[in-house]
């Protein structure tokens, strides 16, 4: 198959969506399928699709512009500076299909009119509301294949749209069990450490984890992250954590290594679509506490044994405090994280995308 991946954050972000899109469509180029990616960022080597980088300016510099419908956060400023260079690059005869996760400005870019537009694949990395929402720009959503990330996703939209549960994924080779490396992280060797690995926004509740780990005596914590709210986050950590708070800037490459030093994971989301660093920090062996929910029961299964009512901060407090006296896997595999290796994930994507396109040639 012709694919097209695109979506702003590519090369220049490490987050969810684009690690996600990243490995799945780099896994399908190696398999023998035609894939190419545009993004905002530069090339990066040892990436088996062909990249196209066509610009836009960077979410950060839209954290102070006006919010509102359909420019309702700094990733749809962000989204909308990335069109024009998208249209100028996109040619829909190129393509099978075209796949993205971003609403509406890219969405609407990869539907521009054409003799034979390639199938539009939506899937619902940031949520699924463009897919059922009714009210202002949600209207005009239109896709050919839903990728629903959770089982939630393909209850509400599949008697609406051609859909398909598929989970995200984890390399496995990079995200394992195995030594620390906190002294070139310059972590303390002598303290457990909470990692989180979050935006500083308010969905992913970085400041009640502040609160919590402030609770727990010598436990030092970590954040991965950046957004609007890292001040107040850091104001919050300088006074309910001296000398135990590090917020960290990693490149993708220093994240496996970031997992394997700490002792347990904390993730706060309420409303995760998925939530890839769950599964890289169960892959990297440690402890995971999260918020108890169907749809994290569906992802762990057996070994959700850390998930809890994170709303309830003595019940959130207590369970972070079991996660770290259990501490992580040293060596080994995590048992049941194998269902989620990227070639898996790949496999379900070519055979959802793959018959679209056989069912759309067999009519013409």
């Amino acid at each position: 198959m012709r694919l097209l991946f695109a979506l702003p954050g590519f090369h220049r972000y490490d987050r969810g969506a684009e690690v996600a899109l990243l490995a799945v469509a780099d896994a399908l180029a190696r398999t023998g399928d035609d894939v190419a990616v545009m993004g905002a960022g530069p090339a990066r080597e040892n990436t088996a699709y062909t990249y196209r980088s066509v610009g836009a300016v960077r979410r950060e510099r839209f954290e102070r512009f006006p919010f509102f419908p359909p420019l309702r956060s700094e990733t749809a400023w962000e989204d909308a500076s990335f069109v024009p260079g998208l249209l100028a690059a996109y040619r829909p005869g190129d393509y099978d299909a075209v796949v993205t996760c971003s609403f509406p400005f890219t969405h609407w870019a990869l539907r521009r009119p054409s003799r034979r537009r390639p199938l539009q694949i939506f899937v619902t990395q940031n949520g699924d509301w463009p897919a059922y929402a009714t009210n202002s720009e949600y209207r005009s959503f239109r896709c050919d294949g839903l990728v629903c990330t959770n089982p939630d996703y393909l209850a509400r939209n599949r008697g609406q749209w051609p859909c398909t549960l598929v989970p995200n994924g984890v390399d496995l080779q990079r995200f394992r069990p195995g030594a620390d490396e906190r002294a070139r992280l310059g972590l303390p060797a002598d303290k457990p450490i909470v990692l989180m690995v979050s935006a500083f926004i308010e969905t992913k509740r970085v400041l009640d984890g502040i609160r919590a780990v402030s609770q727990l005596g010598d436990a030092y914590l970590v954040v991965a992250g950046d957004g609007p709210l890292r001040s107040e986050g850091e104001a919050l950590a300088a006074r309910l954590l001296p000398d135990r708070f590090k917020r960290v800037s990693l490149a993708a490459g220093d994240m496996p290594a970031l997992y394997r030093s700490a002792d347990a994971f904390l993730h706060l989301s309420l409303l995760e679509s998925f939530g890839n660093v769950f599964i890289e920090a169960w892959a990297s062996g440690l402890p995971v506490v999260g918020h108890d929910s169907e749809r994290l029961r569906w992802i762990f299964g057996d070994s959700g044994e850390f998930l809890c009512d994170t709303e309830n901060q003595p019940v959130l407090v207590e369970t972070l405090a079991a996660a770290l006296a259990r501490g992580r896997l040293r060596e080994g595999q995590p048992q049941g994280i194998e269902r989620f290796s990227w070639a898996r994930i790949a496999d379900q994507y070519r055979e959802f995308i793959g018959a679209l396109v056989a069912e759309r040639n067999s009519v013409g």
